[in-house]
């Protein structure tokens, strides 16, 4: 049993003995387990190939990223945690998936600020709480490898439109004078070496007409595109950086305290690049080599976008902070038995579609199809036409389609870009014994037959058309070429998902508006924000090369990006940059608005600068359907900007194609982009970079450049992150005025033993949601609004609103984070009939601001409830969409069906989720959400039991107790996953 016997390490936590499963599986597994690894790599594989020479036919039928999990649970099996049970249900994947509970034990962990910073928060308070019990806190810390990026506390203070911005200091701290930026130092003249390309004067100087000199942040060397030499820094870059370390210095500080003081932590400091592509392009190991042994590559990560990795052949998948911390403890990801949908690949796609067209229209197919938590595993003739940048894309959108992850098994395509990564020979040469003796090796000619499926879903590359996504969801795909029609429908439409319902009248308004003392148009369709991200699914360099290559095209036919709007280019690396400048067509970005701005989320996440504000007036005035234009993969409706109600996401060469025309309300086809100097129509055909230009410049001036300026970068490192002073003390140094790092309450009365399950009496109701509710509605996020709950708390610390910063610089602190729990302006509360973060608090019948009427709930000792619809959770996974409503005193959920990653943060935090029997809603059953409910629960809870409710007006009905297993009843039990750890470490 090759998978089960090529386990090329001990077990250190092992408590049982590996010859116990040698009858089950037919292979003796203790000797593979401690195979001499005296001989070489390769002599290693070829013996534990002899020692599974008594091979099942389970290998070829077991899905790869099933082999994963089979392969991680012998690694890891103890006899407790892992039970020999365990890998026999993954052995009968086939008959057990969908009944059983299976354990991970991925090999590392990947975080990133805005989720990782409560993780380590929580560590830091976990020291806390063990210390006080007794316990020695240094034994906590991550029980495998666990990077941190710190890449989502970027803010635009400052960029092409707002240069002259006085930026917001934050961080508490009184206003000082700016620290004095690093010089842009003019370069040496440089010889023309006579690239065909130049068109300055072969004296060195660039022509007048070429524009400023690029310029780039540290370490990352911008290339002149007429000369290539090094050319000075870029204003923006560093006066973005200097103003985010000033503004997150005490959140900066305790992620140095983390690195230097936790056993296996390493950050990754800003302006290195965003955790996705960071794990991508550095962290990924793909075989792990220990000490002489090898294993798999997995990661579990505290983002959406973990899902990426999938695409280099890693099993890996986001989950909550709450779960990524059980997992840094040591305690396994506990899964269904996923199905695994197969997705077979076969054609090639059309030379106008981009890697966003074929995730955008994979992304609606699988959705359609229902793979909502299962996994997606992709094969056929297609996928080797698939780049490893491509293949990446696609796994990122795998949350959009519901999907747990969509996993392409390593292949010949994946070797070759590693060695463009810069893996050695003698060591790809190891990992390939190693996965082909293991068969997680994806090869027509190695296996004889594809693995079974749960179904199998066809798709023909060659059907797929250029798409953009939204107004405002991912999953609304509308062809391009009826990009126009469908706007028009969307204004017509009834509101909602699709519809702006604008009177017919009103259609073709258009606003005036002065800027920059020249007279514009705003109508319904105007684009006003355009962002440009490498992130996620465009971390693909051909779609940001095909950006540059149109601008390049555009510049030179005389278009221009009407000022007014908000461009920006967000690179997800410093390498992104680094081809981008090293291929010559960062300029004609530049030219166009899209100046690079910084490393790090931003327009993603809501931290934008504001409109002009005669834009933002405008908008108001005529009531406009204004759009942005971004290529991320989140649009939900008031995202980028409150004034913005349409957002569309689409590939970089579509943003800049969308910005350049100025509106969505436009059909490519048959009208022009604009006109040129000469009074020429220039269409979008004209200027489209052809699939041939863009894999000639890839090959030849990215792929091997870009893995090695970034891994010098890192090993060079940061010269603000090295002189960053930081505790060095076993407890962290809690400072009590912080407003950035505060010691949360969760573990304030926690006793040695668990208390018994209380019933929950008498209780309000919080919140009465709808269907859909998505963690962007629950957890903070974004700006903190000057009159919320919130900047109410930070006034009340002396801090000015210039100096609030953002929900996601402040994860660290429980009392921000809980004001700001439900503070989303779109969420829909039944109580008030319109968007508002408003409740009523029922005891008086005022009409309060969320956390004020939980306030006056605790401060009457009333427990709460929150009755929801369908899909409760949908979106990313945030341990504060769990954590706030915990300290709001939220002690149920009362849902007609959950998201499972939100469900299982809610019980790791301590609230119980509650389900509505089938055909059972809040309506059908006559509930107003104003009673007060008393809930039944047993001593003796068991997955699934039915639970008695009562209200206080005589209702009387049954809920579910929607506890997938007895793990999570424990963690129940315990009142969370976070105290049951602490009490397993006393």
């Amino acid at each position: 049993m090759s998978c089960l016997g090529l386990v090329f390490r001990s077990n250190t936590r092992s408590l049982g003995k590996p010859h116990q499963l040698e009858e089950h599986v037919g292979v003796a597994v203790s000797q593979c387990i401690s195979v001499d690894l005296q001989n070489t790599k390769d002599e290693q594989a070829a013996g534990v190939a002899h020692l599974a020479s008594p091979l099942l036919d389970w290998e070829d039928r077991l899905p790869y990223s099933i082999r994963v999990l089979l392969e991680a649970a012998v690694r890891n099996w103890d006899g407790f945690l892992v039970k020999e049970e365990d890998v026999m249900n993954i052995l009968d994947w086939k008959a057990k998936r969908n009944d059983v509970e299976v354990p991970f034990c991925p090999a590392r962990v990947l975080l990133q600020d805005f989720t990782g910073i409560p993780a380590m928060v929580d560590f830091a308070a976990m020291r806390e709480a063990v210390k006080n019990l007794g316990g020695d806190p240094a034994r906590v810390h991550p029980a495998c490898p666990t990077d941190l990026t710190v890449d989502h506390s970027l803010q635009i203070d400052f960029s092409k439109c707002a240069m002259q911005n006085t930026p917001n200091p934050g961080g508490g701290e009184p206003q000082r004078p700016p620290a004095k930026l690093s010089p842009l130092k003019a370069p040496r003249k440089p010889l023309c070496r006579g690239q065909s390309s130049c068109r300055g004067p072969c004296d060195g100087e660039p022509s007048r007409n070429s524009g400023p000199l690029s310029v780039q942040i540290e370490n990352t060397p911008l290339l002149c595109p007429f000369h290539l030499q090094p050319v000075p820094e870029p204003e923006t870059v560093l006066k973005n950086q200097e103003v985010e370390f000033g503004r997150n210095r005490e959140r900066l500080q305790f992620f140095k305290w983390g690195s230097k003081m936790i056993e296996n932590v390493s950050v990754i400091p800003p302006g290195t690049g965003m955790a996705h592509q960071v794990n991508l392009e550095y962290l990924s190991r793909v075989v792990f080599d220990v000490k002489d042994f090898l294993y798999p590559d997995s990661v579990i990560g505290t983002d959406s976008h973990t899902t990426m990795v999938n695409g280099l052949g890693i099993l890996g998948w986001g989950v909550g902070g709450i779960e990524t911390e059980a997992v840094m403890l040591g305690l396994p990801v506990v899964l269904t038995l996923p199905e695994v949908v197969g997705c077979e690949l076969t054609g090639s796609a059309n030379p106008l579609a981009t890697s966003i067209d074929i995730v955008l229209s994979i992304t609606k197919q699988l959705r359609q199809a229902g793979v909502s938590g299962k996994f997606v595993e992709f094969f056929g003739s297609g996928v080797s036409q698939l780049s490893v940048g491509d293949r990446t894309t696609i796994a990122n959108m795998c949350p959009e389609y519901g999907a747990v992850l969509s996993f392409f098994p390593i292949d010949n395509v994946t070797l070759k870009h590693l060695k463009h990564r810069g893996f050695e020979d003698a060591k790809l040469k190891s990992m390939e014994t190693y996965l082909k003796t293991v068969k997680l090796f994806r090869s027509d000619q190695l296996s004889p037959r594809e693995p079974e499926y749960s179904q199998i879903i066809h798709i023909n590359l060659g059907s797929i058309m250029p798409y953009v996504s939204g107004p405002k969801r991912a999953q609304d795909r509308v062809v391009v070429s009826d990009m126009k029609s469908d706007f028009q429908a969307c204004l017509n439409e009834k509101a909602g998902f699709k519809g702006f319902q604008v009177p017919t009248e009103k259609q073709n308004d258009v606003v005036p508006v002065e800027f920059e003392g020249n007279e514009y148009q705003l109508a319904h369709g105007s684009v006003v924000i355009a962002a440009v991200i490498s992130c996620t699914n465009n971390c693909n360099p051909s779609v940001m090369l095909a950006a540059g290559l149109l601008a390049k095209k555009a510049i030179e036919a005389g278009l221009t990006v009407k000022p007014y709007i908000r461009t920006s280019l967000l690179p997800g690396s410093g390498m992104v940059t680094h081809y981008l400048s090293s291929s010559g067509v960062l300029p004609y970005l530049e030219k166009l608005g899209f100046d690079v701005i910084g490393y790090g989320c931003s327009t993603c996440v809501g931290n934008t600068s504001p409109l002009p504000e005669a834009i933002q007036s405008a908008i108001m005035q005529g009531d406009l359907v204004a759009c942005g234009v971004l290529s991320g993969n989140k649009n939900f409706e008031g995202r980028l900007c409150s004034c913005i109600r349409a957002n569309y996401l689409a590939s970089p060469p579509l943003v800049v194609a969308y910005a350049i025309a100025g509106t969505v309300n436009v059909d490519f086809q048959t009208e022009p982009l604009g006109i040129d100097p000469a009074g020429k129509s220039i269409f979008l055909h004209d200027i489209w970079p052809s699939r041939d230009e863009l894999r000639q410049v890839e090959e030849e001036l990215v792929i091997s450049s870009m893995f090695r300026e970034l891994k010098e970068k890192m090993e060079k490192g940061n010269k603000r992150w090295d002189s960053l002073e930081a505790p060095e003390s076993v407890l962290f140094t809690w400072d009590w005025k912080s407003t950035y790092i505060r010691c949360p309450s969760f573990f304030d009365k926690l006793a040695k033993e668990p208390l018994p399950i209380q019933s929950i009496e008498n209780a309000h109701v919080l919140l009465h949601l709808g269907d859909s509710v998505t963690t962007d509605h629950i957890s903070p996020a974004g700006s903190i609004a000057r009159g919320s709950a919130a900047a109410r708390y930070l006034s009340s610390k002396g801090l000015t609103p210039r100096e609030f910063n953002s929900y996601g610089a402040r994860r660290g602190n429980d009392a921000v984070m809980t004001r700001g729990t439900f503070a989303n302006i779109k969420l829909v509360n039944k109580f008030i009939g319109k968007p508002a973060p408003k409740t009523i608090h029922f005891p008086t019948g005022k009409t309060m601001d969320v956390f004020d009427a939980a306030e006056a709930y605790q401060k009457e000792n009333i427990p709460l409830i929150i009755l929801a619809g369908s899909k409760y959770g949908l979106g990313n996974s945030r341990d504060w969409a769990a954590k706030g409503p915990f300290l709001l005193g939220v002690r149920a959920v009362l849902a007609e069906s959950y998201e499972k990653i939100h469900k299982g943060q809610l019980i790791g935090i301590g609230i119980a989720p509650l389900q509505f029997l089938p055909g059972e809603t809040a309506s059908s059953l006559g509930l107003t959400g104003k009673e007060q409910f008393s809930i039944s629960f047993p001593q003796k809870l068991s997955p699934g039991m039915t639970l008695d409710v009562k209200t206080n007006t005589g209702k009387l009905f049954r809920v579910t107790a929607s506890f997938d297993n007895d793990v999570e009843v424990t963690l129940y039990r315990h009142g969370g996953v976070l105290n049951y750890m602490v009490r397993r470490l006393l």
